[in-house]
């Protein structure tokens, strides 16, 4: 039996392959620090826990649910957007729940995209963007986002490329930016709404990122027009330790959102009704949440930064999200090479740069999803291999 044409050319993920190999140095007795894996290693709210439970045991609670979410989960994704992104948002029209923001973006590309069309994605960038445009059928177009122009987009770039391609629908945007950090824009949001109207594009804007280490939440939904040429994503997954729980949301015009319902209404049906109440209660928590999370992440940033210093990695010091980007040191064949060496010699792993597309070859990414402990054993273990040399 062969596979579909449509799995041509696309791998299996690559974290799935890593942690296959480092479960089995596990299983040899060669324990791994795996500093490559941005999925929050604390808990969420008790309040979330306890809702969860709570409604879990109500008997009335486990049948078929909506495809849309149920209303309330889309009214407290409204306020939360009204809250701290200042946009207003029909919940009725306007928000549409997911399992997670990746299916979300699949959606997406199955909803506009046919043979021969095309997306814009980032390099480097999220590889679920590329795969999920070709598994639709559609063309991935890369645009480079450089240190020198500080991770955003080159304009004449993207005109390049949309004027020369001829059939791009979509354009994938996202900031705070993964896997570089670099924090979100208002005067760059307003720039991509006019190259998107100016080019009868859609931007995606995956927007998970916005509250972990970043002082100002921003939406790109929140520029005047934006509707009209933006669907926004984002999730509970980093905000509130909830990636597991997989609930995830898309905001935009009605019309938009009614366009990807119709392709998701065949895909599932519906989210656990307990997991929808229990999100709703997340949005619901107040700044103190948010901000005993980033006082977590920014003692781990430090750790992380002492490590790097120690790898003789240069970085940029303000970056936002859960990762922390570095050039490899000068000598250093690439980001690839440079995993696999510190895997090997003091067994970390850490994520090569390349993962996320060739611009990001020369780069590796730390994860601030382990304690400060684990940190500070990974820190040693370099530390006596280097007394040693």
């Amino acid at each position: 039996m062969h596979t579909a044409k449509r799995l041509e050319g696309i791998g299996e993920y690559y974290f799935s392959q890593k942690l296959r190999e480092i479960e089995l140095l596990n299983r040899n007795g060669i324990p791994v620090l795996n500093l490559g894996i941005g999925s929050p290693d604390q808990p969420p709210h008790p309040d979330v826990i306890s809702t969860l439970q709570q409604e879990s045991a109500n008997p009335k609670q486990h049948a078929y649910q909506s495809y849309k979410g149920v209303p309330a989960l889309r009214n407290a994704i409204a306020n939360w957007y009204r809250q701290w992104y200042g946009v207003e948002l029909d919940a009725d029209s306007e928000v549409l729940t997911l399992m997670g923001s990746k299916e979300g973006i699949m959606h997406i590309c199955m909803t506009y995209l046919d043979a021969g069309d095309a997306a814009l994605v980032p390099n480097p960038g999220y590889p679920t963007y590329r795969s999920a445009v070709q598994l639709a059928g559609g063309t991935a177009l890369e645009y480079d986002l450089t240190e020198e122009n500080n991770y955003q987009p080159d304009f004449s770039q993207l005109e390049n490329i949309v004027t020369t391609s001829g059939k791009v629908k979509l354009f994938f945007v996202n900031y705070p930016h993964m896997p570089t950090g670099e924090p979100p824009d208002a005067q760059l949001f307003e720039q991509l709404v006019a190259f998107a109207k100016k080019h009868q594009l859609l931007i995606v804007h995956d927007n998970p990122y916005s509250f972990i280490l970043n002082n100002q939440p921003e939406s790109i939904l929140s520029v005047p027009g934006a509707f009209d040429v933006a669907l926004e994503l984002n999730s509970l997954s980093k905000s509130h330790n909830m990636a597991g729980w997989r609930i995830g949301m898309l905001c935009g015009s009605a019309q938009h959102i009614g366009q990807v319902l119709q392709f998701k209404s065949n895909m599932d049906s519906g989210m656990f009704l307990p997991a929808q109440l229990a999100a709703a209660k997340a949005l619901q928590l107040p700044a103190a949440w948010y901000q005993q999370v980033n006082e977590t992440y920014m003692r781990r940033r430090e750790k992380v930064f002492e490590l790097l210093n120690h790898l003789k990695c240069r970085y940029r010091k303000q970056q936002s999200g859960l990762f922390v980007w570095a050039r490899v040191p000068d000598g250093v064949t690439d980001g690839f090479a440079m995993s696999d060496a510190i895997l090997s010699q003091f067994r970390i792993f850490i994520t090569p740069g390349g993962v996320f597309g060739s611009a990001g070859n020369q780069h590796i990414r730390l994860s601030l999803c382990s304690t400060e402990k684990v940190f500070e054993e990974a820190l040693m273990r370099i530390q006596q291999k280097a007394q040693t040399v």
